[in-house]
């Protein structure tokens, strides 16, 4: 047996010495998944280089080590928060906390407009099991992604956020998750998210890490977002480098709904991050940005996937990367235009600057397109900081250093400008300038080591 299948052998042994214990903790349209879950992934087992979304990322190796799981959810307590801040000055938002993927009850908000329910997701699949049974799991099962199908097996936490028809929420929710314990953990959060017609919402998602020890995150978030209603979602990943990272994201759009996404990776050891975006509805717009800072040995791998499913939709996006030192990268971005999907609009740029002859990263924008009345493009660039730019600003009198962190912050500034949340935006600004200049950027109580 190749050592791949060893590891995975782990998980399907885990679930089946522990399944009891992990269905405790959730209702049953969430168990009622976990089946064909496990039969997906004991069958397909993890990514390989033979599959051609995983080419340059070996993801098996994130979950090598002999982790703890928590199934019993004992390290959300407020302890392990004690001396911790997640710091984005003058934002004014409902903060909640996941510890390990865990619900942090003490964090639960009392001053909801009137139908929002924001709540652990283990919580919530009890108590409104017919949301559960129209949404859960609806999109994630679809997808060929094994790492998708051993959060299904494993998953007991979460948040749960709905906003029904009608409610504008005039604060954002910032969900903080923290990884903390005394061994090396996995965590498998599950979260559901769903913005129902004429309704707005704003979610702001912060990654921290207060222990050294290493840890796997495989996280699942499946979002829908109805008629006409408004959805921006931000992700900001500030961990250490014994963090390895998989999150996958789902999110399905109605007629004349709009979605920003707007994901930052700071810090990280190993990451790979998943959109998958399906414009089920005419004239909806989706917007998908990305920034990431790479240094040291860490690795970094954005795919996106955006479905074009009916006529008259629009879509954006645009990743930049800086890798320096050994650090590595990829992107792949795909665009599907379907059969029926006329007049739609499409554009997908991937920027890269690479600092040393070390560094690297491989892109791959793809076209599929099967309509002839549409607008798309698609580029990629891989280069070095500009030379003439460099010396046109050192003869003007700034250092050498300067000059390359200048250009780099210019650089990223054109992605940091998208963010709509005005005080996040201007502490992005600080974090990333301190992250260029090679200064620690993390937050009060916050490990970064390795």
């Amino acid at each position: 047996m190749s050592e791949d299948k060893n590891i995975a052998q782990d998980y399907i042994d885990i679930f089946n010495d522990h399944r009891a214990t992990i269905e405790h903790s959730c209702g049953k349209e969430v168990n009622a998944q976990r089946e064909a879950a496990y039969k997906l992934f004991a069958e397909a087992g993890f990514p390989d280089s033979k599959d051609e979304d995983y080419r340059y990322t070996k993801v098996a190796s994130y979950f090598s080590d002999n982790y703890g799981l928590d199934l019993a959810g004992k390290t959300a307590v407020a302890d392990t928060l004690k001396g911790f801040s997640c710091s984005v000055p003058d934002i004014d938002a409902h903060t909640i906390y996941l510890i390990n993927g865990w619900y942090y009850t003490e964090s639960a908000i009392k001053d909801l407009p009137e139908g929002v329910i924001l709540c652990s997701f283990s919580e919530a699949s009890k108590k409104h099991p017919e949301l559960f049974a129209k949404y859960y799991n609806q999109k994630a099962k679809e997808s060929s992604d094994s790492t998708v199908h051993l959060n299904t097996m494993l998953a007991q936490d979460g948040i749960f956020f709905y906003v029904p028809k009608n409610v504008q929420m005039n604060k954002p929710v910032q969900l903080i998750n923290v990884l903390s314990a005394n061994v090396d953990m996995l965590s498998s959060q599950r979260s559901l998210i769903i913005v129902e017609d004429f309704a707005k919402a704003q979610i702001l998602i912060c990654d921290h890490t207060l222990t050294n020890h290493s840890f796997t995150a495989n996280h699942v978030r499946e979002i829908f977002v109805g008629n006409n209603a408004f959805f921006e979602y931000y992700l900001i990943e500030n961990q250490h480098n014994k963090v390895n990272q998989v999150i996958s994201s789902f999110i399905h759009q109605e007629a004349n709904s709009n979605v920003h996404s707007s994901v930052v990776t700071l810090h990280n050891g190993n990451t790979r991050n998943n959109t998958f975006v399906t414009l089920a509805g005419e004239n909806s717009n989706s917007e998908l940005y990305g920034m990431a800072i790479t240094d040291k040995q860490q690795h970094l791998d954005n795919f996106t996937e955006i479905d074009h499913a009916v006529p008259n939709c629009t879509s954006t996006e645009l990743f930049k990367n800086v890798l320096d030192d050994t650090s590595t990268g990829a992107f792949k971005g795909r665009i599907i235009v379907r059969p029926d999907a006329q007049r739609t609009e499409a554009y997908q740029t991937n920027k890269n600057i690479c600092l040393t002859p070390h560094a690297y990263i491989n892109t791959r924008p793809q076209l599929e397109i099967y309509a002839d009345d549409v607008k798309c493009s698609h580029g990629a660039t891989v280069g070095q900081l500009d030379e003439e730019a460099l010396f046109y600003m050192q003869a003007r009198g700034i250092s050498p250093e300067e000059a390359r962190m200048l250009l780099m912050f210019a650089f990223t500034h054109e992605v940091i400008d998208q963010v709509r949340l005005e005080s996040l935006k201007e502490r992005l600004k600080t974090l990333v300038e301190k992250r260029l200049r090679g200064e620690i950027s993390k937050c009060t109580g916050c490990a970064m080591c390795g």
